[in-house]
C-alpha cells in the first residue's frame, strides 16, 4: 500500500473518539474486547466493529491466549503520522511564535500599540 493510502487508513480510524480512547487505553497494555468496553455504553459487536477498522489500519492486533483474544497496540501505523506531521514542524513552529508574539502584543497595557 502507498504511503498515502495507508495515511488515508490511519487517519480515517483515528478520527473516531472511540476508536481514539480505545487506542489510549491499549497505550497502557493489553487488554480483551469486555475490558475496552466497559468505559463505554456500547455493545460487545459495537466495540469488535470499531476494533476491526483499527486492525485494518494497523494500529490494533489480536492474539490468542487459550480462550481469550488480547488486543494491543501496534505503534507503527503511529510513527509513519509522526514521520508525515514532522514535516510542518517548522510551520507549526512559526505559526505559534507568531501567535504568542500576537498575544503579548494585545496583553499590552496600551491595548496592542506602543507608547
Amino acid at each position: 500500500m502507498a504511503e498515502d493510502d495507508q495515511l488515508t487508513v490511519t487517519f480515517a480510524a483515528l478520527a473516531d473518539p472511540t476508536r481514539r480512547a480505545i487506542l489510549e487505553r491499549l497505550a497502557e497494555g493489553e487488554a480483551t474486547v469486555g475490558q475496552l468496553a466497559e468505559p463505554f455504553d456500547l455493545s460487545l459487536p459495537a466495540v469488535s466493529k470499531h476494533l476491526k477498522v483499527l486492525q485494518k489500519a494497523g494500529l490494533v492486533e489480536q492474539g490468542r491466549q487459550a480462550q481469550w483474544r488480547p488486543c494491543r497496540l501496534r505503534a507503527e501505523p503511529l510513527q509513519e503520522v509522526a514521520v508525515w506531521m514532522s514535516r510542518y514542524r517548522e510551520f507549526l513552529g512559526e505559526s505559534f511564535d507568531r501567535l504568542d508574539a500576537y498575544l503579548k502584543d494585545l496583553q499590552r497595557p496600551s491595548g496592542g500599540e506602543e507608547t
